[in-house]
């Protein structure tokens, strides 16, 4: 998930995409270690992956939109943004009234900004794709107001309604949970956020590139969002653990699971205990919450197994913290993996090679050291993908796998109906208990998008602000 400027903004990457200075010797050894490159090569590599606009290139960005009525890009918005309208505010240099028109249809606006992959979406719709085949750039715009605010917040902007007296627990912290405790927040009920973590944010906290999130972004608009009042934030709380499902429907009028998916899908073949293999998630959770990333170990030769936005993320931040190569192996084609075509492209600019066509065989390891991995040549016959029977070998000291993510029903039990594997919700948000809702990554049928997520939360609170409106049975 990657926010997707059209303009060409790429900063230049000195370990990436060209070495300012001879490589050290650091930079040359074998096995994991850190302190691969020098102290401006880290701040070069890490810093905003595309820098904001300027007052003047947002003044002339907005007045290149056509204003649509009915418009393509609101349609295309999972959390159906006003785009027409905010832009035309800035271009009357009203940033407070954008920012206001944003946040009220997504109240994560500015992180979505960063990371929704506007290529596919909003952008994707622009009529001006049609006439220019270069559309108005909506999420740097969308990044600029919302930015403008969180930098001067000024008075609120949105008052809570009339207390209601009624309490809603909300578990995990991330984009649907916070979307969700923020409508009901809105909506004058008390809400308390359970989440197992020391810091709020969900994956915008600790599954996002850092390139795509500077400067602490993640908490600042966690600290907007909650700045409404209303609301109770209970870290290192897990379900399961510190609380229970049980507890919480009897302690609570309602109950909203954003879960998330904790659980790490396996390659599928025998994985040797040996440092450098691990999950692509915990890699970058621990890239995200490092204080000075040139302390991070990396490879020399990363491969990272997958084909989505985690697969991406993990192989270029490998090559922004040294790696001398990093190579995403995906099974299928090109067009079938997950990470949209700009992502792939974002990849190779940054020195990532992509191999295609290619399933995990063995992994590869020498006296307790990881050494490379062997995979099998694939390809499709009769729809079916299989071996070719041709393999080959890449050398490698870490690998990472980013093959997806499962969710885990163990601190909920068996009474919430899955399908697929993951909560299943009717449009509403609803589960199969009576009073508990579910969105975000842990529900069934989503395409795994931040944006998604805030909706599936804003939907889920609309739902139960009018289930909790209803006059309640007596005991």
């Amino acid at each position: 998930m990657s926010a997707t400027p059209t303009r060409s903004t790429t900063p230049a990457r000195s370990a990436a995409a060209g070495a300012v200075a001879a490589p050290s010797a650091t930079a040359r050894l074998p096995g994991l270690a850190a302190g691969r490159l020098s102290a401006a090569e880290y701040a070069c590599n890490f810093a905003d992956a595309h820098p904001p606009l300027t007052v003047a290139q947002a003044q002339v960005e907005s007045e290149r939109c056509y204003y649509c009525h009915d418009a393509p890009c609101v349609a295309a918005c999972p959390t159906g943004i006003d785009v027409p309208s905010f832009i035309a505010r800035i271009a009357q240099g009203n940033l407070r009234g954008a920012a206001k028109t944003i946040l009220t249809a997504n109240p994560l606006g500015g992180m979505c900004a960063r990371v929704c992959p506007t290529e596919v979406l909003c952008e994707q719709a622009c009529v001006r794709n049609t006439s220019e085949d270069k559309p108005v750039e909506i999420g740097a715009l969308q990044r600029h107001a919302t930015d403008a605010l969180l930098a001067r917040p000024g008075a609120p902007l949105f008052t809570r309604a009339a207390p209601t007296g009624r309490r809603v627990a909300v578990v995990g912290a991330g984009p649907a949970g916070l979307a969700c405790a923020h409508g009901l927040a809105r909506a004058g009920h008390d809400v308390v956020i359970f989440d197992a973590r020391p810091k709020a944010g969900g994956l915008n906290e600790y599954g996002i590139a850092s390139y795509k999130t500077t400067g602490g972004f993640a908490q600042q608009e966690v600290d907007w969002l909650l700045s409404i009042g209303g609301i109770e934030l209970r870290l290192n709380f897990a379900l399961g653990r510190e609380i229970t499902f049980d507890g919480l429907q009897a302690d609570f009028d309602a109950v909203f699971l954003g879960l998330g998916l904790a659980g790490v899908n396996a390659l599928g073949i025998a994985e040797p205990q040996v440092p450098g293999l691990r999950a692509a998630v915990d890699f970058i959770a621990e890239l995200r919450q490092a204080s000075d990333v040139s302390k991070l170990p990396v490879g020399r030769d990363v491969i990272v197994i997958g084909g989505g936005m985690t697969a991406v993320d993990a192989a270029v931040q490998s090559k922004l913290l040294g790696a001398t190569t990093a190579t995403i192996v995906y099974r299928r084609g090109r067009e079938a993996m997950p990470a949209s075509a700009h992502e792939q492209a974002w990849a190779q600019r940054n020195g990532v090679t992509i191999r295609h066509w290619a399933a995990p065989q063995a992994v590869l390891s020498e006296a307790g050291k990881l050494t490379g991995m062997r995979f099998a040549n694939t390809t499709l016959r009769d729809g079916r993908l299989v071996e070719t029977g041709e393999a080959f070998t890449l050398p490698a000291d870490m690998v990472l796998r980013a093959i997806g993510q499962t969710h885990t029903q163990a601190a909920t039990g068996q009474a919430i109906a899955l399908e697929g594997g993951r909560i299943r919700c009717d449009a509403e948000g609803r589960t199969s208990v009576a009073g508990v809702w579910a969105g975000g990554d842990c529900r069934f049928g989503g395409r795994d998008l931040t944006v998604e997520a805030v909706q599936d939360g804003k939907v889920a609170a609309r739902s139960i602000d009018q289930a909790l409106a209803r006059p309640q049975p007596r005991g």
